[in-house]
């Protein structure tokens, strides 16, 4: 209907990607999946692919490891040097994503908000690309010079993406966007035959007839524009030390004057200095103020690859006519909408004690008006839409399951003990003096443990969750006989325990997991059949509606769901989760009445993302490393080596959670070694 926006407002369990995939099939257009994490982003590329096997569906998400932005602050005098780890495979993928976008149609891009961050231009990107056809003429040294006119790095170890080495008559390189070696033979002539190897046993997979390469780095800049930038830079630099001299600001005059010096030798010498895209504006030719570069501009100038490459040829740019789908999109909007506003104040405080030119300001995330207008029709998907996507209108509900199950049950219980007769205390209790939150679901926990299923609290504060999971470990066993497993989850446990954590609980060896908020959007659990909301009845981001009505949605996937919301008064939060909670519960019971469907718990295998065998698996990567110690003794590298290849695969399959293990395994490999 050519509608600018439209909100999917869709119940947990109800099937929101699954319409979306039918949306993208009946449109016909390249898609753009923006996610509030690179966890749920890897999951939805993961969905995607299966439901589009012969697409392009890639995913493009933040390619540190590990950053820490450049800050000062002046309060302490202290200045924070930027710190960042990039993970190769990664950017691998970023590289996939841009290139699909600039040479095929059928694309869809699933991304985190790092979309929004500069990238470069995608004219300079696709303008320095490098065509190989067999019988082309050209000879070995020339085409060395181009790799390394785009970025290409020489080796003579393994080849990796953005790498060649020379053997002979020869040339072995691997593309910055692939995990495949490409032989190229010359003659006396030009090129005589181009082959593609895989690049662990050495097999010849195909003969090629043209290969197509981008460049190996994002943003390019030519001699002249570097030329230009350094003359741009010197400039503003003048003017900002004459604008400290005449404040009187002669501490950050000198400062400024030796730092950005600094860089401009680096960047007139090797072509690149630490902290280089603080001068994007100059490098990139744009005035001050314009929005930056980003992976929107790769969809708008989609389509600039050659014909015969699958392109449409550099002038066919098709505009803004492409999807936008925000998942979970009362969490993802006002995240794209905050992160200006954090960047710009970061940079304020450099600028002003003399750190950074003022253009360092243009080095930015999109501002959300900017996004707003550089992205054409828009879907938010979520199963508590936000004040932005309700003001929009054209809202779609999706509340019915096809599984036909229900939502939870809810109750409403008192945080503090009453007595037996008090009107707050539910009838049936077997206690003269009930006796409050804590051993009531305690009580209800024990109910629900014996008949098989899993539990979730969820407290205010960290150090509640760590005292709770404590008390509950520490119970004598109760009316099942045993002792209740229990274990805390919060933002100090770190990723990977975190993963641990949650697929021992779906496995059973936990049976209580007491978390704050990370039990929320995103998680699909389906052996929890009840969720203790304690301390409900405090107003907060916490224990607001679309708080309230997520973590209740975490319960939906089980017949015998049932949550239970401690307060000692019911809050506007709670009483509007209720009754939505209700009206949703209303509408599939009727609809399972009318079609005769009895609902079903969710049976869903628990996926191990540790490839071992059943003995090992939930031994941490430290211990798993004790049953290799004889390989490890014998040929450490080869280990590594092997550790390496593993990981490598299971990025290739998105397999993010199983890559970061082996990662670590690589690490401790070689501390051991050196």
């Amino acid at each position: 209907a050519g509608k600018k926006h439209q909100t999917l407002f869709g119940v947990t369990g109800s099937g929101k990607t699954f319409t979306m995939a039918n949306v993208i099939e009946k449109v016909q257009k390249p898609t753009l999946v923006i996610a509030h994490n690179k966890t749920l982003a890897a999951q939805l590329a993961q969905e995607y692919k299966e439901f589009f096997p012969e697409n392009a569906v890639h995913y493009f998400v933040s390619y540190y490891d590990y950053y820490q932005p450049e800050a000062y602050l002046p309060i302490t005098d202290t200045y924070i040097e930027k710190d960042a780890s990039i993970n190769a495979e990664i950017e691998r993928l970023r590289h996939a994503s841009t290139q699909a976008l600039l040479s095929r149609k059928d694309v869809i891009i699933v991304a985190s908000v790092s979309c929004i961050y500069g990238l470069g231009s995608p004219e300079e990107y696709e303008k320095e690309n490098l065509k190989l056809s067999v019988g082309q003429k050209i000879n070995r040294n020339q085409f060395l010079h181009k790799l390394v006119n785009i970025f290409f790095t020489r080796t003579n170890a393994d080849l990796t993406p953005g790498t060649f080495r020379s053997i002979g008559a020869s040339v072995e390189l691997m593309p910055v966007s692939e995990t495949y070696i490409y032989q190229i033979f010359f003659g006396t002539t030009g090129i005589e035959r181009i082959v593609k190897i895989n690049p662990i046993n050495r097999v010849i997979e195909s003969e090629e007839q043209n290969i197509f390469l981008f460049p190996a780095k994002h943003f390019m800049t030519t001699p002249t524009q570097q030329k230009s930038a350094i003359n741009s830079i010197k400039k503003e630099l003048n003017e900002q030390l004459k604008y400290f001299n005449k404040t009187g600001k002669l501490l950050e005059a000198d400062r400024l004057k030796r730092r950005t010096n600094y860089d401009l030798a680096m960047i007139k010498e090797v072509g690149y200095c630490s902290g280089i895209e603080n001068y994007s504006r100059h490098l990139s030719g744009r005035t001050p103020g314009r929005a930056p570069d980003t992976l929107l501009r790769y969809f708008s100038a989609r389509g600039a690859a050659p014909a015969e490459f699958g392109g449409q040829g550099p002038a066919s740019g098709w505009g803004q006519d492409f999807l936008t789908i925000i998942d979970e999109s009362h969490v993802t909007v006002p995240q794209i909408a905050g992160m200006y506003a954090g960047d710009e104040s970061r940079k304020r405080v450099l600028i002003e004690h003399g750190f950074r030119l003022p253009s360092a300001l243009d080095n930015r995330p999109l501002k959300f008006n900017e996004f707003e207008n550089k992205v054409g029709q828009v879907i938010y998907t979520s199963a508590t839409p936000g004040k932005y996507e309700l003001e929009k209108g054209n809202i779609t509900e999706q509340i019915i399951r096809p599984t036909g199950l229900i939502d939870p049950e809810i109750v409403v219980r008192p945080i503090t003990a009453k007595t037996k007769g008090s009107p707050l205390v539910p009838k049936g209790l077997p206690f003269v003096v009930y006796p409050g939150q804590i051993l009531d679901f305690i009580a209800e926990a024990e109910i629900t443990i014996k008949k098989g299923y899993r539990v979730i609290a969820t407290t205010l504060t960290k150090k509640m969750a760590e005292d709770l999971s404590a008390y509950l470990k520490d119970l004598p066993a109760g009316k099942t006989g045993k002792n209740i497993k229990a274990e805390y989850l919060h933002s100090d446990i770190k990723t990977l325990e975190r993963i641990k954590i949650l697929r021992d609980f779906r496995n059973g060896i936990f049976d209580v997991v007491v978390g704050v908020n990370l039990l929320r959007e995103g998680l699909d659990l389906p052996e929890v059949a009840l969720i203790g909301i304690l301390d409900a009845d405090k107003e907060g981001f916490l224990r607001s509606e679309t708080s309230l009505i997520q973590t209740i949605g975490r319960a939906a996937r089980n017949i015998e769901g049932k949550v239970i919301l401690y307060a000692d008064i019911v809050t506007g939060s709670m009483k509007r989760a209720i009754d939505e909670t209700n009206r949703r519960r209303a509408i599939q019971i009727d609809y399972n009445k009318k079609h005769g469907i009895t609902p079903k718990t969710i049976i869903k295998k628990v996926h191990d993302i540790m490839e071992h065998d059943e003995a090992e698996r939930t031994k941490s990567a430290q211990a798993i490393l004790s049953l290799e110690s004889e390989l490890l003794k014998q040929n450490p590298k080869k280990l590594i080596k092997q550790k390496e290849k593993e990981m490598s695969i299971a990025i290739k399959k998105l397999d993010f959670e199983t890559a970061a293990i082996l990662r670590d395994e690589i690490v401790l490999l070689k501390k051991k070694i050196t």
